[in-house]
C-alpha cells in the first residue's frame, strides 16, 4: 500500500471513536479546491511511509484506538487495499474508508467481504455530467461518472454506517445545486455540508474566493432537510 501520510490519533474523524488516519497517495480527480494536493503527484512531493511502519504503530497502540480511517488521495485506486484492510482488521480495529465513488467494483467487493464499518463518500456536485466534470478538474469520463452514481445507490441500499459529504465551493456550486444533491440521495442516513477552505487549494484562483457566510449554510441546511433529516455542518 502506498501511504503518503499518517496521523496517529484523531478524535473527530470517526464519530464517537478514536482513530488513526492513513493517507494513500494518488487520485483520479483534480478538484480545483483540493487541499491534499501533495498526494496527487506523490513521486514529486511526498516521501512514502512504509506500510509496516503504520501497522507496527497500530499493533502497539491498538488498546488506545478504536478504528483506522483510510483516506487519500483515493484509496480505492490501490489493488492491495483489501489485503491492507484485512491486516488492520486482524488487530481488532474498525475500518472507516473515505472514497470519491469512482471504483464501484472495489467498493462492492469490500462491502461483500465485510471489510468496512463506515464509508464516507464525497459528492462533488449535482449528478449532472458537465457540473461534475467541472468540479473534478475536467477529467471525468462516462465510466467514472457511472461508477459514482452506482456507488451512491449501493450505499443508499446498504446497511453499513455511511455518510455523504459535499464541500460548498463558491464558483462551483449554488444553493440549488446542493438541494439537487440532497434530493438525489433522499432519505440518506447522513449528509455533511462542508465549508470551503480557500487555503492551499490546487487551483490558486480558488484561494481568492470567499467562503459562504455561516448563516447562508444554516438556511441551506433547513431547506435540505426536506430530503434528509440528519445533516451536519462542518
Amino acid at each position: 500500500m502506498k501511504i503518503g501520510g499518517f496521523q496517529k490519533q484523531s478524535l473527530v474523524d470517526y464519530p464517537e471513536k478514536i482513530c488513526s488516519i492513513i493517507f494513500t497517495v494518488g487520485c483520479n480527480f483534480r478538484c480545483p479546491y483540493c487541499h491534499n494536493q501533495d498526494l496527487l503527484v506523490p513521486e514529486k512531493t511526498v516521501k512514502e511511509i512504509p506500510e509496516e511502519e503504520v501497522l507496527s504503530y497500530l499493533r502497539s497502540n491498538k488498546k488506545f484506538l478504536d478504528a483506522a480511517e483510510i483516506t487519500g488521495g483515493e484509496p480505492t485506486l490501490h489493488k492491495d487495499l483489501p489485503d491492507f484492510i484485512q491486516k488492520i482488521r486482524e488487530l481488532g480495529l474498525l475500518i472507516k474508508l473515505d472514497i470519491n465513488g469512482t471504483n464501484f467494483e472495489m467498493l462492492k467487493k469490500l462491502l461483500d467481504d465485510n471489510l468496512l464499518d463506515y464509508v464516507a463518500m464525497d459528492i462533488k456536485a449535482p449528478i449532472e455530467f458537465h457540473k461534475y466534470n467541472k468540479a473534478t478538474g475536467g477529467i471525468l469520463t462516462e465510466k467514472l461518472f457511472s461508477n459514482v452514481k452506482k456507488s451512491i445507490l449501493l450505499l443508499l441500499n446498504s446497511e453499513i454506517q455511511y455518510e455523504f459529504r459535499t464541500t460548498f465551493v463558491p464558483d462551483l456550486l449554488t444553493k440549488k445545486d446542493v438541494v439537487k444533491i440532497c434530493s438525489f440521495i433522499k432519505n440518506a442516513n447522513q449528509f455533511s455540508l462542508q465549508q470551503f477552505n480557500p487555503e492551499n487549494t490546487l487551483d490558486k484562483k480558488f484561494q481568492k474566493l470567499k467562503p459562504f457566510e455561516e448563516n447562508e449554510l444554516i438556511s441551506l441546511i433547513a431547506e435540505c432537510k426536506h430530503y434528509i433529516q440528519n445533516i451536519l455542518y462542518r
